[in-house]
């Protein structure tokens, strides 16, 4: 019988020599998800760490019916006023059904600068004008709103900004007909038409080199700035606001405690009335 020939056993290589990856892909890709879990945790303490307020804040020029408003919200009431000189903080009564603090505060040109002390703590500031003279305070009330929206836009990145509400208030001393819709919808576009070009103004004014200046606290006088609005070729437009989404409301409350009054805010109520603000405060709150 023939000697067998042994046969060579083919080697067998490992599998870990066969899918090696070189050195410094490995290092890379370490690299890579060490700073991709750094961003991570960062960005997580970062969103913890950034301060939201929880107010609603109302402000706006005098005699626009904040502390009306502030009353019906509070007291569930509409009672006699006067012009605030002092603030107002209080929480709503059961009509809003979530807790809600509101901070009413006053709308003279020397203190209303005392905004930017509760600012931080508002989740949404509510601008309140009177619709139905709007026409004659337009330039005034532009102003204020133009000293709020700057504030609001030099906040730190630290401070989540409120959103901006804008009640038309006593939208029931318009005179409606068919044609004009609902008294709330008339005080809109009457209040938004009137502040869009009174800001536009006040925008034209800075791109042309003339510095916009507002009213602060004790008289000072300060530079404003915050209107940026699309690619600053168009007329300003809150649509096309920059600094974010600007709801419109209108609102009516009449003040007093007599019975006639009374008797005319019950109508105003069934028009609309506070309907649409309390509506929207129950889903952005």
């Amino acid at each position: 019988m023939a000697d067998e020939i042994p046969q060579a056993t083919p080697e067998v290589l490992p599998i870990s020599t066969s899918f090696a990856i070189p050195a410094p892909v490995v290092n890379w890709v370490i690299a890579f998800v060490a700073a991709l879990a750094i961003f991570l945790v960062v960005q997580l303490f970062w969103k913890q760490k950034r301060s939201k307020g929880d107010s609603l804040l109302l402000v706006g020029p005098s005699d626009s019916g904040k502390t009306a408003l502030f009353s019906k919200l509070v007291y569930g009431k509409s009672t006699p006023t006067n012009t605030s000189l002092q603030t107002n903080v209080s929480y709503a009564n059961p009509t809003v059904t979530k807790p809600l603090r509101i901070i009413d505060v006053p709308g003279h040109p020397r203190i209303r600068g005392q905004l930017t002390e509760y600012l931080p703590q508002a989740k949404t500031v509510a601008f309140v004008v009177d619709s139905n003279t709007i026409s004659r305070t337009g330039v005034a009330a532009a102003e204020h709103l133009h000293q709020i929206i700057h504030a609001i836009t030099s906040l730190p990145p630290s401070q989540t900004a409120p959103s901006i509400v804008i009640l038309c208030n006593k939208a029931d001393l318009l005179k409606t007909s068919a044609s004009s819709g609902s008294a709330e919808s008339l005080a809109v576009i009457r209040v938004k038409t009137v502040l869009e070009r009174e800001l536009e103004k006040r925008r034209s004014a800075q791109s042309g080199g003339v510095n916009v200046e507002g009213l602060g606290e004790e008289g000072e006088r300060m530079e404003l700035g915050g209107l940026e609005c699309g690619d600053g070729n168009a007329p300003f437009r809150f649509e096309d606001w920059e600094g974010g989404e600007i709801t419109f409301l209108g609102t009516s409350v009449r003040p007093g405690s007599s019975e006639e009054k009374a008797e005319l805010d019950e109508k105003s109520e069934g028009t609309g009335g506070l309907s649409g603000l309390l509506e929207w405060l129950e889903e952005n709150f």
